[in-house]
């Protein structure tokens, strides 16, 4: 008997438990507050059984269709809300993709004169300018050499003109004067021999 007495006694408690729940929870279900799935399970449970049917009482029908239409309203708005702000992200998306090929092309250019120099109206690169800069420098460094070798060498020749020029004239000088002193003597001796045979 005592099993008996246990066994009911814990068949109580447990529907109790069950009841309790089930009256907390249909406590917790309304149909003027909480989402629309907790409105639907209200009308379920509150509504009466008439053999394998619902009874729903009209007004809550109305009340349920006007809070799921309200629903899907705010719903519809909060998709064309987020349509609208997709949509702007998208033509933002675009215009920033523009701006940055714009600003890609800007740099490529940018770059591109960075490293190409502008040499008589011709773009080369910066190691070509440079090979040709150094180049005409160098030719014009040998040209200067090669002008200051020949200076030299016109100078030395030149030098050496004038001192041979100095040379020779010194020389033609004195022959100029023993010619002349033998001129004299030769002239002194006709006008001797002149006066003797007068």
């Amino acid at each position: 008997m005592n099993i008996f007495k246990s066994l009911l006694f814990a068949l109580c408690i447990i529907s109790f438990n069950t009841y309790a729940q089930n009256q907390t929870d249909d406590e917790k279900l309304s149909l003027s507050s909480g989402n629309i799935d907790n409105q639907f399970d209200y009308v379920i449970k509150r509504s009466n059984n008439y053999q394998d049917y619902k009874v729903v009482k009209a007004n809550w029908l109305y009340t349920l269709k006007s809070h799921t239409l309200d629903s899907l309203k705010a719903i519809q708005i909060q998709l064309d809300s987020t349509k609208l702000v997709i949509k702007n992200q998208a033509d933002e998306m675009a215009s920033l993709k523009t701006n940055l090929t714009n600003t890609q092309q800007d740099l490529e250019k940018t770059t591109d004169e960075k490293n190409n120099m502008a040499l008589f109206g011709l773009q080369m690169s910066k190691s070509n300018y440079n090979v040709l800069m150094w180049s005409i420098i160098g030719v014009l460094l040998a040209c200067l050499l090669l002008f200051i070798y020949k200076f030299k060498n016109s100078n030395v020749v030149t030098n050496e003109a004038k001192k041979a020029l100095s040379e020779i004239e010194d020389e033609f000088d004195e022959h100029r004067k023993v010619a002349l002193e033998r001129e004299q003597k030769v002239r002194r001796q006709l006008q001797d021999e002149l006066n003797k045979q007068k």
